[in-house]
């Protein structure tokens, strides 16, 4: 019978031979699918290993690779041989997510053939910390370099792409979710079927060269990628469906009460964290608009007017500021709730034709009540005319009188219906004229 070792193969099975075919049967027995290509000779691994093994210094600007062409065949044996042959990150073991993949600094990967390789958690540029900690100089020769890459269906989920040059790069259907491509330069790249959910996209770049048609920038683990302030460049946006993000992943980001780094936020944070999450709702909306995506734009518009709400909560509470700032604070944040509740900013034109009907419906309610009169049609006819500011004084005495419940309940009414109109009004003509 045999063992387990007599089917698992060795080193003595490797094929002698460059015949690719014959060394993807044998990846495939050693647990390896991914592999394609044959081993790399034992000088280039010496190579490799002495170079995997400097100590990097971004100060100095020394990383183990920089300014080194790898080709496919050197990254398989990288990630092989990955913390002493643990081998890559798997993505699908979260136990895993905290592990560092191999490190591509600064290294030269240009048209490189990586389709399906697991290269999750790569460094491939600067993490959060060391960026802000970084020099201009520093930042930009730490960004990995592959530009035209073929990195078709590649998991490159949590990977650190700070800067990096993915120009013209060929990204169909790959994993990139919670990946950090903060200022990557994706102009020109291939990202039609891209798996973006939860991806940082802050300040990326695009043009409109990039096609991303049918991109998934939503996932239902991670939530919507984060745009703040990206470079969109003549992006053709309709070629994702919109329809399926419901908050961005700015905003997601800001209602986290840890930071990235697994402190708690301090108030200023969050503060911070949700005026950037307001302005990449208002930067998408005018995109999408001048676009002619209207509908859309409207809808990031209004989120962006409920994240202003909660900006205001939080400069209200803030140390140190007078009271009458507080006042005008306060009269903002109540302004601002009136305007959502009335017509939802405007976006919402709906929610004032069902305030007309309903305070018209309570009024009518009301003055058949307690002016005695009947309920339909006269109590409907006087509420109706009441509203809309040519209300009538009951003559029940023979003499007008202004203390009668009617009297005082149909000013009232007219006050509400003022501002019910001038809302319609102006979400009518924001709506259908313009902004």
């Amino acid at each position: 019978m045999n063992t387990q070792d007599d089917i698992q193969p060795s080193v003595k099975d490797c094929p002698a031979t460059s015949n690719r075919d014959k060394w993807k049967v044998y990846w495939i027995a050693l647990g390896q699918p991914w592999r394609l290509e044959p081993e790399i000779g034992i000088e280039r691994q010496q190579y490799l290993a002495g170079r995997r093994n400097i100590t990097p210094n971004i100060q100095q600007i020394i990383f183990p690779f920089k300014d080194i062409k790898l080709d496919r065949a050197d990254v398989e044996w990288l990630l092989a041989t990955h913390e002493d042959e643990r081998g890559p990150v798997d993505w699908s073991d979260e136990s895993q997510r905290t592990r560092l993949g191999i490190d591509l600094r600064g290294a030269d990967l240009r048209k490189a053939d990586l389709h399906r390789l697991p290269l999750v958690s790569i460094h491939g540029g600067l993490n959060e910390t060391e960026w802000a900690e970084a020099t201009l100089e520093q930042r930009l020769l730490a960004a990995v370099h592959l530009e035209e890459a073929n990195l078709e269906e590649a998991h490159l989920e949590g990977a650190i792409l700070y800067s990096a040059h993915l120009e013209g790069a060929n990204l169909r259907e790959a994993h990139l979710e919670k990946a950090g491509l903060y200022r990557a330069h994706l102009e020109g790249a291939y990202l039609r079927y891209a798996h973006l959910g939860g991806a940082f996209l802050r300040k990326a770049f695009f043009d409109s060269s990039t096609s991303w048609d049918n991109a998934e920038l939503q996932d239902i683990a991670f939530g919507c990628a984060s745009l703040t302030d990206v470079h969109w460049g003549d992006l053709r946006l309709s070629d994702v469906d919109w329809t399926q993000i419901k908050i961005l992943g700015d905003e997601e980001r800001a209602k986290q009460l840890i930071r990235w780094d697994g402190k708690p936020k301090t108030k200023a944070q969050q503060l911070k964290d949700y005026q950037r999450a307001m302005r990449a709702n208002r930067q998408l909306a005018v995109v999408l608009r001048d676009q002619g995506l209207n509908e859309e734009a409207d809808r990031f518009a209004y989120r962006a007017q409920r994240l202003r709400r909660i900006t205001l909560r939080f400069q209200m509470l803030k140390p140190g500021i007078s009271v009458w700032r507080r006042i005008r604070i306060l009269l903002s944040l109540m302004f601002s709730l009136f305007l959502d509740l009335l017509a939802g900013f405007g976006y919402y034109p709906g929610r004032t034709l069902l305030w007309y009907l309903f305070v018209i419906g309570i009024f009518c309610i009301l003055y058949s009540i307690t002016g005695h009169i009947h309920l339909l049609p006269d109590a409907l006819t006087f509420s109706i005319m009441s509203f809309h500011g040519r209300g009538f004084f009951p003559n029940l005495s023979g003499e007008t009188n202004l203390h009668n419940s009617l009297v005082v309940g149909a000013a009232f009414e007219a006050i509400i219906g003022l501002f019910i109109e001038i809302s319609f009004i102006a979400t009518f003509t924001q709506r259908f004229f313009g902004r």
